[in-house]
This record gives structure tokens, sequence and C-alpha cells, in this order.
């Protein structure tokens, strides 16, 4: 049954139209690029028993993020394996696989959310779903260099612009799903109303004759739930994110899409070419820096172009994957106290379905663009352009701390989707670049071992961003609970100061709540937590800019053969039978 997966089964006739095939390509890449919105699931992850605000027992943020990271890195370790079995069984084989890790692990997560264990949820999601993403991502790429060799730039924009895409197609289905399996937990009343007490730094209350653990939510807590609710005091462990229920719904509705577009996977056959295409001469493609030669997979590991793109994709996708992450949730922290008639749960939703709609796009529109500028120009522009964009935000934040009118957030806005644009450009790009450096015969077996860049990006970016962040916020903390009235801080918490990071990791102290009772006119700093991080991405992208301009055409001793040696070859063929 396997066997008739593989690509000598699939052979398209001459007369096979070739437009049929990007279809099932866009199908499996918007399916599995839904990764991208995985920062739709960090809200109710870190609240799971909670739900609507984090108890001692939830997961924290820097827990959950690395699920996504996780992911990252085996859809890149999968992809370097991938890419070569990819030449040889061909992309249908390569995207039935893609289906059952990526539908699959999607079933197994929401067994490790309904448990509360969190190695389940690495397991199915970010190990075998990982897996998923990195054979469901190279399964369309060469195949469509092949039937598509007259624009190398827009065949891979096009099939890449689905991975782009995927979250936005997800994140209203989420959002949808999230609120279809939520379950309010139990309301005890205001916070003044309830007898609450501090043991080891979590909150407590009386609730059916027992003492259990509650949660305080704030308005703007409960303003973000899909269902309306009072502020006050909840009891943790009644309720119902419904994480569970949404990854079991997408697994399955993934697992079916992505199987009917493997089975529409066809392959030309050798030495096919469009109809009236004629390739380009060499001195056009030499200017270009194409090459009309063939550089092996292993021998492509021994130059220094690989290693130079290799460092050229992985700064590039670390300065936005890690942004990506936790979009929402820095939207939110950023905006969300200044001007929280604005920036509520829904414009931070609709922020990160529209870095969707702008990753999509640039992958489609860079990567068409490149074949008209050049590859190497197209990622000077994302460089240059890119580090005057990331330090333009630690700015916009700062000044909307001090002076918070919308200009600033308008500000943010355009520079990120800016960014998002040739984040996704630089993906879509990349595999165009490698054929035109190492020509087309094996662009899939190094287009994939090129991705463990992203692997590694997938670590760089949330760690970065995740630790820079942790950093400011243990300094914001300190410093707003040295300005705080003692006594208001122990009305406020049921401690002293002195249990402050007792308090702090049961998460009952965070910066929200020590500027309810913080002397009139403190700055709230929550705008300027990721100003380093900012200030890092910015600095990645110089030695990005300066790796792609090292980058140079293969030396001719890394060819696979010239036009000499397969007269020799050819020749030798003819003379063997004699000579036996």
């Amino acid at each position: 049954m396997f066997d008739r997966l593989k690509k000598q089964h699939i052979v398209a006739d001459d007369d096979f139209n070739r437009w049929k095939v990007p279809p099932a390509s866009i199908a499996i890449h918007l399916c599995i690029g839904s990764v991208y919105a995985w920062s739709i699931f960090n809200p109710p992850l870190i609240k799971e028993f909670g739900v609507v605000a984090a108890s001692s027992g939830d997961w924290g943020l820097q827990s959950v993020v690395w699920i996504f990271s996780v992911a990252i890195v085996f859809l890149g370790l999968s992809a370097a394996f991938a890419g070569k079995w990819l030449e040889e069984v061909g992309p249908r084989m390569v995207g039935v696989v893609a289906a059952f890790c990526w539908g699959g692990g999607f079933i197994i997560g929401s067994l490790g959310i309904m448990n509360h264990q969190l190695w389940l949820v690495y397991l199915g999601y970010g190990v075998i779903g990982g897996c998923g993403l990195g054979l469901g991502y190279v399964s369309p790429v060469s195949t469509l260099i092949r039937w598509f060799p007259d624009r190398r730039g827009m065949a891979t924009g096009m099939a890449i612009m689905g991975f782009g895409g995927g979250a936005m197609i997800a994140t209203p289905i989420k959002e949808w799903l999230l609120g279809v399996f939520f379950k309010a937990p139990e309301y005890l009343g205001a916070e003044g109303a309830v007898s609450l007490v501090t043991e080891g730094g979590r909150r407590m209350a009386e609730f059916n004759g027992q003492m259990v653990e509650v949660v305080v939510a704030g308005a703007s807590q409960v303003a973000s739930m899909p269902i309306p609710l009072e502020a006050g005091v909840y009891v943790a462990g009644t309720g119902n994110t419904g994480a569970a229920g949404t990854f079991l719904t997408l697994g399955i509705a993934y697992f079916i899409i992505m199987i009917i577009a493997a089975f529409s996977y066809r392959v030309p056959r050798e030495g096919w070419k469009p109809a009236g295409w004629t390739p380009p001469t060499a001195d056009a493609a030499n200017r270009r820096m194409i090459t009309q030669n063939n550089v092996h997979i292993d021998q492509a590991l021994k130059t220094p172009q690989f290693y130079l793109l290799w460092i050229v994709l992985c700064f590039n996708v670390t300065a936005g994957i890690g942004v990506i992450g936790v979009a929402k949730t820095m939207m939110t922290e950023i905006f969300g106290s200044t001007l929280p008639l604005i920036v509520n749960s829904g414009f931070a939703a609709t922020y990160v379905f529209m870095i969707s709609v702008f990753n999509m796009c640039g992958r489609f529109f860079w990567a068409s663009t490149s074949d008209y500028i050049g590859r190497k120009n197209t990622y000077h522009v994302f460089f240059v352009l890119g580090i005057v964009l990331y330090l333009s935000i630690p700015y916009a934040a700062g000044q909307i701390s001090v002076n918070p009118v919308v200009t600033w957030l308008v500000m943010f806005y355009a520079a990120t989707m800016i960014i998002f644009t040739m984040y996704g450009g630089g993906f879509a790009t990349i595999p165009a670049y490698l054929a035109d450096i190492f020509g087309t015969k094996y662009v899939g077996g190094i287009h994939g071992r090129l991705l463990t860049a992203w692997s590694t990006a997938g670590v760089l970016g949330p760690l970065a961003i995740t630790k820079l962040r942790d950093a400011s916020i243990t300094s914001s903390i300190r410093d707003l609970a040295s300005k705080v009235d003692p006594a208001a801080f122990q009305e406020k918490f049921g401690a002293g100061i002195a249990q402050l990071d007792q308090l702090v990791a049961a998460k009952t102290v965070t910066i929200a709540r020590l500027m309810e009772i913080a002397p009139a006119g403190t700055i709230d700093p929550t705008s300027s937590l990721y100003n380093t991080t900012m200030y890092a991405m910015a600095a990645l992208l110089v030695i990005a800019l300066v790796a792609n301009a090292l980058v140079r055409p293969i030396a001719d001793k890394h060819y696979m053969e010239t036009a000499k040696d397969d007269a020799k070859v050819t020749q030798a063929g003819r003379e063997a039978p004699s000579e036996a």
C-alpha cells in the first residue's frame, strides 16, 4: 500500500496542468502554518486551573512558550532528514506521514492538557507535531520548483505563502473553539466580600466547608474571557479554558485535510520544461548569480555558501520568531494598560491575525520580487530596513508610557507588520536562493538541511525574548515594591514585602497588581519589558547583513558534473563491452 505512494507512481503526463499542484501545497501549508497562531494558546494554557487568572498550580509562560520552540526545533531536524528522503520517495509519501504526525500531535497534546501533564503536550505538539511541520514544509517546495523553473521565486512564494497564512485562518477558528469549550469556574463574590488568607504565597478561601485555593480576577482579566463574567474571587480548578477540546478538534480536522492534499501531489518527468520557455543564457544567469550546474546534497555542506546562507536564514528567523511566539501577550503588555479602551483581548487577537496576513502576503510579494531584483538584493533590503524598524519599537513603547496617544500604537503596528512581511519573505525566498546557488537537482535536500537554521532560531528567539522579558519583569517588580507603602502591600496581598519572592513565585504579586497601590504618578513599566529584546534582534540583523554580502557563486570544484565529464562517462559506457 505504501509503495503506491512513491514518486515513480505519481509522474504526470506531459499534458498535465501544472497549476493543479499549488492548491495541494497551499492546503498542507495552511494546516501546518497554524503553528504561527501558537500565542493564542498561551493565555488559556497558563490559566488551566485558575481559568480567569493564573493559580499557583498553573504552568508559567516561560514553560508554555518552549512548546512552540520545541515544535520549531523538530521542524528543522525532520526537514533535514526528510529533504533527502523526499528525493527518494517523492512528495506524496512525505505528505501522508506529515498528516499523521501533525494531526496526531494535536491529539496527544489534548491528552496532556486534560491530565495537566506538560510533558505530553511537549511530546505531542512539540516533538511529533514538529516532525509533521518539517515533513509537510519540505514536501511541496522542490516539487513546485521543478514545475515552475521559469518562476522559481513565485513558485516557492506560492507554496510557503500558505504556511504564513495558516495563522490567518487558524486564529479565528481557535478563538471560536476556545469559546465553545470554555466553562467558567465557581464564583465566590467580589474581592472585598470574601474572606481571604494567604498560605505559602497562595490565596485561600472557604468553599463547601473546605479551604481551597482561589484566584482574584480584576476587571481587565474577566473582560478577556469569551463569556461575560464579574470581577472577583473564583475557585481554582473548577472551570475549563477549552484548550484540550480545541486541540482534539483541530487534530482531527488537520489530519483529514492534509491526507486529501497529499494524494493530490504529482511530479513532472525528468527533463520536463514548460511549453514555450527557454532557459536563460549563461551570461544572463551569471549576472543574476544563477548556476546552470548542480551540487550534490553532501557536497553542499562543504561550501562556505551553505553556512553563510544558514546564518542569513537563522538570524532573520530569530529576529521574528520570538516576537511571533508571544505576539498577543506583547501587544497586551505594551499597550493594554495605557490604551485599555482600544487594546483589549479582541484587538490583540486581531493583531495575531494581521501578523499572519502580512506574513503570508510578504512571502508571495518578496519571493516574486526576488525574480526581478535578485535574491541577494532582496535580503539586503530585509536586513537594512529591519534594523531600522526593530530600533523604532522601543522608541514607540517608551513614548506610549509618558504620552498615551494612538500615534505610537500605529507606529508600533506598522513597524511590526513590515517586519513580518520580511520575516515571511525570507522563508519564501531562500529555496529559490538555494536553487540559484546550488542548482535545482537536489534543492529539496539542501533546503531541508538548511532548515536546521530554523531549529536554532526556534530556540534562540523565544529564549532571548523570555529571558530578557523575565529579567525586566523582576527588575520592575522590585523597583515598584520599593515605592509602595508597606502597610498597603500587607493589606493588598496578606503578607509583607519581605515575602516578595515567594509571592511572585505563586503569581500573587504582579506588576499590574502593584500598580494598583503604587504612589500617584508612578509610570507603569510594562510597556518597556521588550526593549532589550528589540535591541538584541537588531544586532542579529547586522550580522546577517554581513553574511549575505559575503555570498559568492560556487567554485567549479563543487559541481557534480560538467559537459566534459558527461562526454567522458558516455564514452566509457560505449567502450566497456569491447574491453570486456
